[in-house]
């Protein structure tokens, strides 16, 4: 029979009293080098810096538990050569000097999880970055860790929703679905996220700030997702200031984040900007490490974490994360290598176009370069036809649009090119989409099946047709059942 003595037992149990220490021996940029300690690949180490004589009131308000000797600094083992141990910092490498005490923690970074996290901003450890108090986690997920098998996936048969009409019409997304959004700088990669985020029906969106611009952070919190969207959202922030291994952990603290609400039986919408940025996070580790580079500068790490972190969103027996990743593509260049890796790799891939940006035409999706792997398989069979009979006419018009353009063309020499002519305005019309409109499924069908002329079966809607706000998550009916 077990008494109130027995967490605290177990506690005692899990304590390691061996602690393994080496010291520093090198500092070269973010990447430090020490004589031990006996660790592993991706623990985590202390390293300690010892405080100068300073004044008594500014030792009073240091935190570390030896505050009166020195100052603690996490970092990563990355890296091991012999008995030489390569780490890099999680912050500022400022005081670290050759002879620093390094202490192994034992353990791999782990996130604390739990329903606390809603409507709070976090940063590459777990930690609030908001400033509303202390973050009391129910359990502790690790960081990195393997994707569920293909046997445990729940098939994809469920629509998510959107609201972004161009999506949930011609490139319509399913439950635990994994889409790229591929574009330039400046298209609006960022402002599809945050059309996403607002007005989609899954119950909790985990957004990854990853090597962003540290703006972007309140932007998501106060233009784009508001107070109501904030309270069913956590936000994980790593901005381009902070090393790169906070970077990099940053994007999995986000999928572990996504995968505790899985596991709770969600469905996560999960928003991560960027890959690309991930991408350069291991890149200057692995070359700083000593890794050659292979494709472009990249060494062959990045190309074996990124299916890695990627293949660990989608379905399981519980819940799904449905993921969109966005990839910063270099010079507009769509088979550069991490653009390439990521397309090969996810279930669909969203072009977003500079010469419709150019042209005020947003969101700025490229949809005849753009495909949802799934899109056939969530749709209805008179959606199917409406969808490719829009898609047939849209590509008619952009063969004729030169000579169209150059008033070349005469009509009633092709008929085919003639309504697709005449329907343009109107396929136009029910693409572009300003930023704060939300579009429900229902009205997206309808104005699909108006400009096609195809009528969409009634049984091809959803059984909540309302706007997708109102079937938005509820905070308290997610306490309740978490």
């Amino acid at each position: 029979m077990g008494t109130l003595f027995d967490k605290y037992i177990d506690s005692v149990k899990d304590i390691d009293t061996i602690h393994y220490t080496g010291r520093v021996t090198a500092v070269k940029g973010n990447l430090i080098e020490s004589k031990g300690p006996q660790c592993v690949m991706g623990e985590i180490c202390t390293i300690k810096i010892p405080i100068p004589d300073i004044s008594d009131s500014f030792r009073a308000d240091l935190e570390n538990s030896d505050a009166e000797k020195y100052i603690n600094i996490l970092a990563e083992v990355c890296g091991l050569n012999g008995t030489t141990v390569q780490l890099m910092a999680y912050g500022d490498t400022k005081g670290i000097e050759v002879g620093c005490e390094v202490v192994g923690s034992g353990s791999i970074l782990k996130v604390g999880v739990g329903k606390s996290l809603l409507g709070r901003v976090v940063d590459a450890l777990g930690k609030p970055y908001d400033n509303k108090g202390e973050i009391i986690p129910e359990t502790w997920y690790p960081a990195i860790a393997s994707p569920p098998t293909p046997l445990e996936r729940r098939p994809i048969k469920e629509r998510v929703l959107t609201g972004v009409r161009a999506i949930d019409s011609l490139l319509a997304v399913g439950k635990g679905q994994r889409l790229g959004i591929f574009a330039g700088s400046g298209v609006g990669k960022s402002t599809l996220l945050s059309m996403i985020a607002r007005n989609t029906n899954a119950d909790i969106n985990v957004i990854a700030l990853v090597g962003e611009r540290g703006r972007e952070v309140i932007d998501f919190i106060d233009r784009d997702l508001g107070e109501e969207g904030l309270k069913r959202s956590v936000i994980v922030a790593a901005t381009s200031d902070q090393s790169s291994i906070a970077r990099l952990r940053a994007s999995y603290t986000a999928t572990a984040i996504a995968e505790y609400f899985r596991d709770q039986g969600k469905d996560v919408m999960l928003m991560f900007d960027s890959v690309t940025r991930f991408a350069h996070a291991q890149r200057e580790i692995a070359l700083a490490a000593g890794e050659p580079p292979a494709q472009r500068g990249y060494p062959p790490s990045v190309f074996e974490l990124i299916p890695k972190l990627l293949e660990r969103s989608g379905t399981s027996q519980k819940g799904s994360i449905t993921a969109f990743y966005t990839v910063l593509v270099d010079g507009d260049d769509m088979d550069e290598p991490i653009s390439d890796k990521v397309r090969g790799t996810l279930d669909g891939h969203i072009v977003l176009s500079k010469k419709l940006a150019s042209a005020y035409h947003y969101p700025a999706i490229d949809i005849l370069n753009s495909v949802s792997r799934l899109s056939n398989r969530v749709s209805g069979a008179t959606t199917k036809q409406a969808c490719a009979k829009m898609r047939t006419l849209m590509s008619i018009y952009a063969k004729s649009e030169e000579l169209i353009e150059v008033g070349a063309y005469e009509s009633g020499n092709n008929p085919d090119t003639d309504l697709a002519v005449e329907l343009h305005p109107q396929i136009e019309e029910f693409l572009i989409q300003e930023e704060m409109e939300n579009s429900s499924l229902k009205d997206t069908l309808d104005k699909l099946s108006q400009i096609t002329g195809i009528k969409i079966d009634e049984g091809e809607y959803p059984e909540n047709q309302d706007l997708i706000q109102e079937n938005s998550f509820s905070t308290d009916s997610t306490e309740e059942t978490l």
